[in-house]
C-alpha cells in the first residue's frame, strides 16, 4: 500500500502522531494518558512511516536502533525508584519538586521520569518489531 497520496502524508501524519504521543505522556499524571499509551502512539506514527517510506528511512529519522532507546528507557525506569532510596523512603515511592523557571513553577516528579522512561520501552520494543516485520515483508 505505498500510493502516491499515502506517501505524501505520512511524514506530516507521524509527526502530529509523535505531537500527540508527547501530550499524551505529560498529562498522563494527572489524567488518563502516561507513558505507555504515549509510546504506543508513538510507534504507531514510525509503522506508519515506515510502511509509506520503508525501514530505512524510520532507521535514519530515529538515530539509534529501537532496542537501544528501550534499554535506556528501563535504566531510566530503574533510576527514578533510586532517588526515593536517596530520600529514606520506600523504592519507586514518587518525589515532588516545585522548581521556579522564569516566574512559573514547575511540578516535576519521580514519577515523570518513570513515565519517560516506559514511555522509552514501549516505543522501542514496539517500533523494533514492527521493523522487522516490515523488514520480512519487503524481502
Amino acid at each position: 500500500m505505498r500510493t502516491l497520496i499515502f506517501r505524501a502524508t505520512a511524514p506530516y501524519l507521524t509527526a502530529l502522531m509523535l505531537l500527540y504521543s508527547i501530550f499524551v505522556l505529560l498529562r498522563g499524571h494527572n489524567e488518563p494518558g502516561g507513558g505507555f499509551i504515549g509510546g504506543l502512539i508513538a510507534a504507531s506514527a514510525l509503522a506508519i512511516y515506515g510502511i509509506a517510506c520503508g525501514v530505512s528511512p524510520v532507521r535514519r529519522a530515529i538515530r539509534y536502533h529501537p532496542m537501544a532507546i528501550s534499554g535506556f528507557g528501563l535504566f531510566l525506569g530503574a533510576i527514578a525508584g533510586i532517588f526515593s532510596l536517596f530520600a529514606g523512603v520506600p523504592y519507586m515511592t514518587g518525589l515532588w519538586v516545585y522548581p521556579t523557571v522564569f516566574g512559573v513553577e514547575l511540578k516535576l516528579s519521580t514519577t515523570l521520569i518513570f513515565d519517560i522512561g516506559v514511555y522509552l520501552v514501549v516505543l522501542g520494543a514496539i517500533t523494533s518489531i514492527a521493523l522487522a516485520l516490515e523488514e520480512k515483508e519487503r524481502d
